[in-house]
């Protein structure tokens, strides 16, 4: 979906944006990470202006600039705290770019299943493939610019909700040397505009420089021991020993992490079944694995990669985890016949229930993915009326909140 903020409520429902907000601070929900594009900001930007944008005509916004000054304000009249999160170079290239000057080929363009693969799209002034036909270019001195905008929202739109920013979504191309420099950039950028507002610094990867790379020139990046692989976003393994160049009551680290309804890792293989040890997503459903959520395995790995941070007294705030409960149910087609021999509703929420438990044991807090249930891997807290078997017209339809996700939310809370 474009990362645009008019981008909600498709179907006529009678749903508005004061209407969520009422229902989910009546929740105890009082943050909101919000993820935008460059592209957001331009108010003149073809793709998020007028009919374009997706709504429906009864809460369509004049653009997408417009769209998420007005959400920013009605947050701010309704108390809820924002994180405003750049969550890619190009509205089009998406949650894949990896860092903030991506260009194709990009790692999921095979993905099996997936609409949206944009290897015609770049976020890279040079260098590109003959496929590119579309350059949204942009680099740090454009990172930098669209981080200082949002830094000066607080002044611009007479607001004191924009409790931080996070700097950029994922950057999982990057080793920890290279987006350590980066994020210190940020840092200076967002304090030259507003000493009050915090810096979100997500975690990398297991392995970078895949952008001009190939199987031999892959830089490998250290995250521990080879039980457990992180998220891209997850890993903060080097961060305890070349720390960021940050003050700590303005940090806070981000990781994001996923269960098997996202990706299939390798860690999930089921031990009774050694042929699967080193297998994910299709080539492990294909090979019949048994997927196993072992909690004592899976906070090894959440320590080694941000957890341990805690004891250093850095602030922590997940950015991203969450899933789709029913998996393999209400997944794509393909995902529910490779999966077919897995009992739908059971691995995906041992896994949310598990991450949950751990966090709490580490006083950890963290942003739900995501509020709204269009986002196809994971659903949202609301409930959708779509579903990819039984009712493909209810896109955009949202239901009430999912009372599974709605427990371990209210269980992290301390409600």
């Amino acid at each position: 979906m474009e990362q645009y903020v008019g981008n909600v409520f498709w179907a006529p429902t009678g749903r508005t944006v004061q209407m969520t907000m009422t229902e989910i601070t009546g929740q105890g929900m009082n943050v909101l990470r919000i993820p935008v594009a460059p592209q957001t900001l331009d108010a003149n930007d073809p793709q998020g202006t007028g009919s374009v944008l997706k709504n429906d005509p009864s809460v369509r916004q004049t653009n997408a600039r417009a769209g998420l000054e007005a959400f920013i304000k009605l947050a701010n009249t309704n108390n809820i705290q924002l994180i405003l999160d750049i969550h890619s170079c190009s509205n089009y290239v998406g949650w894949r770019a990896g860092r903030i000057d991506a260009r194709p080929p990009y790692v999921d363009a095979d993905r099996v299943n997936y609409d949206f693969t944009r290897e015609t799209y770049s976020c890279s002034a040079s260098g590109n493939p003959s496929t590119v036909t579309h350059i949204q270019a942009y680099d740090q001195t454009k990172w930098l610019a669209t981080i200082k905008t949002l830094a000066g929202f607080p002044a611009a739109l007479g607001v004191s909700n924009i409790m931080a920013i996070d700097i950029f979504n994922e950057p999982w191309d990057y080793t920890w040397a290279q987006w350590k420099s980066l994020s210190e950039s940020a840092y200076a950028a967002i304090d030259s505009v507003n000493p009050n507002i915090l810096i979100l610094v997500e975690g990398i990867s297991a392995d970078a420089n895949n952008q001009d790379g190939t199987p031999d020139t892959v830089t490998e990046v250290p995250h521990g021991g080879l039980d457990a692989n992180p998220n891209w976003g997850e890993n903060l393994f080097e961060a305890g020993t070349n720390p960021l160049n940050i003050p700590k009551d303005r940090l806070i680290l981000s990781p994001h992490t996923y269960g098997p309804s996202v990706f299939v890792q390798r860690h999930f293989m089921d031990p009774a079944q050694p042929e699967c040890a080193d297998m994910e997503e299709l080539d492990a459903a294909a090979a019949g694995c048994n997927i196993v959520i072992n909690p004592t395995r899976l906070n090894a790995g959440w320590e080694e990669h941000f957890g341990y941070l805690r004891a250093s007294s850095y602030a922590l705030v997940v950015g991203e985890f969450g899933g789709n409960w029913d998996w393999p149910a209400k997944a794509t087609l393909t995902a529910q016949q490779n999966w077919s021999h897995i009992t739908p509703g059971v691995v995906d929420g041992q896994w949310q229930t598990a991450f949950v438990n751990y966090m709490k044991s580490k006083g950890i807090q963290g942003c739900y993915w995501g509020m709204n249930p269009e986002s196809g891997d994971t659903g949202g807290w609301y409930a959708h009326a779509y579903d990819p078997v039984s009712n493909t017209g209810g896109w955009g339809t949202w239901k009430g909140f999912d009372a599974r996700k709605t427990t371990i939310l209210k269980s992290l809370w301390g409600m």
